[in-house]
C-alpha cells in the first residue's frame, strides 16, 4: 500500500503568468521561461501541490519548482 498523498491548496498564480512566459523568482534568484503549470509531488514531503509552476532557464537548463508563484516578477 502506498502512503496518503497530503493535498494541498491550489497556489495563486497572477493571471499573466502561462507556458512560455519569461518569469524571475525572487526567491530562487533566477530567471526562466515557464514550462508547465499543473501538479506536483514533493518527493521529500509527499505533498501534492496542485497548481505548481515548473520553470527552466531560457536556452536550457535544469527546471525547478517556483517556491510561491504569486511572489514571480515580469522579466
Amino acid at each position: 500500500m502506498s502512503p496518503k498523498r497530503r493535498l494541498r491548496q491550489r497556489q495563486n498564480i497572477p493571471g499573466w503568468v502561462s507556458e512560455g512566459t519569461r518569469i524571475h523568482d525572487p526567491l530562487k534568484r533566477r530567471t526562466g521561461i515557464v514550462q508547465f503549470i499543473g501538479e506536483f509531488e514533493d518527493p521529500k514531503t509527499r505533498v501534492v501541490i496542485q497548481n505548481a509552476v515548473f520553470a527552466r532557464p531560457e536556452g536550457g537548463g535544469v527546471e525547478w519548482v517556483v517556491e510561491d508563484p504569486s511572489r514571480l516578477e515580469r522579466s
